[in-house]
């Protein structure tokens, strides 16, 4: 029963969390958003001291209940050694604990947090790994189904479904993500939690207080047979027949070894004291325990890309529109409610929500060394709508605050910077004025070329005091490869 508990809880939790990377009409993120906020490093990076308290609490009385049924990553992990099981049954055995490892990847992790290296800890930070999993690998095989309906549907003039762009938003992100997969999926095919026991440096934590856990699986050595159908079934390897041991820390409390065992050696209870009760002949007898059965289950917090850019066609279609190229910023740019680069690269677990829902194609991984993975704005597939704050409703580390849409109207992310060679008007002698046309916050004017002759074709002047660095003037300025205006971003965000 508490096995059965344990599996329904954790796929509730693991295929709502893979639906916030899937979702990209931001429908399930209203309901489901705070499942990414009671994840554990996202929680401890945003200060939300009351989900720590409340995760460590539940490991002190539960044990790793956390790394069996809510983080999406230890989930993952079962289903990949479900499969693994299906090729060949009790291939478990005990195995040490490898502490020196352990405890290793944790200080560098902890070190990597410290000295602000978010790249170093996001590669091991689970939730991270698998919202990178899930945004690279799951979510274009999700969009390419939405797009097959969407033209099932139009043919039958329905709009149930609307086809959206599948493309690779960065290539060293996307090789991460792929090299993550195979790691985790091999090692839990073979060797069960190994990841989770000997890696993760979530888990590490909650090991340590796995330890003096009130509820844990008890084994009973009088009742135990030594058939070793608990050990190896054991997908964390920390049962050991011949001594009756079980390491805590690195038990995940799935319940495995209490439903193969038929003799009902272990029991998920409180482990009291031995006590030697007298044999018949008055010498030491088997040790036994007094057992109780915990039946209540617990209330849980609770493909191919289209890099091209679809190759959009205007004048009836008789001319290919360029694709655009990335201009070199100086700085890169963030989201509105990252506050500036510092608080923004010490919160971001690079677990790439933010880019899953982004509806404007304005957030891709970053392929900086020292921001490797971690979002950042570009221009030359939408640009930042000010009616949006999507990034920052979704964000669980605080990495992207929450805003209003009226306050995000006022922050200063960067300004446009006008390039003159680039510029129609003068390349090609016509008038355009694009960016000031389109600009939501009136901060590009149209000025003569020539300041004596008033009626010189005319060229963009910028007022960076009201540019807000919404990368409208970027995205629609019609000059090819690179646009003649782009935005240079600002390492600390300000309100105008």
């Amino acid at each position: 029963m508490l096995r059965k508990i344990r599996l329904t809880f954790a796929l509730i939790f693991f295929f709502l969390i893979l639906l916030l990377f899937l979702d990209f009409t931001g429908t399930v993120h209203a309901w489901m958003g705070w499942l990414a906020k009671i994840q554990f490093m996202p929680a401890v990076l945003a200060l939300n001291l009351v989900v720590v308290a409340i995760l460590l609490a539940l490991t002190l009385i539960f044990g790793r209940l956390y790394c069996s049924v809510i983080c999406p990553l230890g989930v993952f992990q079962d289903i990949a050694a479900w499969f693994g099981k299906k090729a060949r049954k009790n291939r478990y055995s005990y195995s040490p604990a490898i502490s020196w490892l352990r405890y290793g990847i944790l200080g560098i992790f902890i070190v990597a947090l410290v000295a602000g290296a978010g790249s170093l800890a996001a590669l091991l930070e689970p939730y991270s790994s698998f919202g990178r999993i899930a945004s690279n690998l799951f979510s274009p095989v999700y969009s390419a189904i939405n797009n097959f309906l969407a033209f099932l549907a139009e043919r039958a003039d329905s709009y149930a479904f609307y086809k959206t762009d599948i493309w690779i938003k960065s290539i060293p992100t996307f090789a991460i993500a792929v090299a993550t997969f195979t790691i985790i999926v091999v090692l839990a095919w073979r060797n069960g939690r190994t990841y989770c026991n000997t890696i993760c440096p979530v888990g590490t934590i909650l090991g340590f207080f796995a330890r003096f856990s009130w509820f844990k699986p008890v084994m009973e050595s009088s009742r135990c047979v030594n058939c070793k159908a608990c050990e190896k079934n054991c997908k964390a390897s920390a049962i050991d027949v011949a001594t009756h041991t079980i390491d805590y820390s690195r038990c995940v409390a799935c319940m495995d070894c209490i439903q193969k065992c038929n003799k009902g050696a272990i029991s998920y209870t409180h482990k009291t004291k031995e006590k030697e009760k007298p044999a018949a002949d008055g010498k030491s007898g088997d040790i036994n325990r007094n057992r109780r059965s915990f039946l209540t289950a617990t209330a849980l917090l609770a493909t191919t890309a289209t890099v091209t850019a679809q190759e959009k066609k205007v004048d009836g279609g008789l001319a290919i529109i360029e694709k655009k190229k990335i201009p070199e910023r100086s700085t890169p740019i963030v989201p509105p409610g990252a506050l500036g680069l510092g608080n923004f690269t010490q919160h971001c677990t690079a677990c790439q929500l933010c880019v899953s829902v982004c509806p404007n194609g304005v957030l891709r991984p970053s392929a900086g060394l020292m921001t490797l993975m971690q979002p950042e704005m570009s221009y030359e597939r939408g640009y930042c709508r000010p009616e949006c704050v999507k990034c920052s409703e979704v964000c669980p580390a605080g990495a992207i605050r929450p805003i209003t849409v009226a306050e995000k109207s006022s922050i200063q992310i960067g300004h446009a910077v006008w390039v003159k060679e680039n510029c129609i008007p003068l390349t090609d002698g016509e008038n355009c004025g694009n960016c000031a046309r389109h600009c939501p916050a009136g901060a590009i004017a149209m000025i003569p070329s020539d300041p004596s002759d008033n009626n010189s074709i005319r060229i963009p002047a910028i007022n960076v005091e009201k540019c807000i660095g919404c990368g409208t003037c970027e995205n629609l300025c019609p000059a090819r490869p690179l646009s003649a205006i782009y935005v240079e971003g600002h390492e600390i965000h300000r309100t105008i």
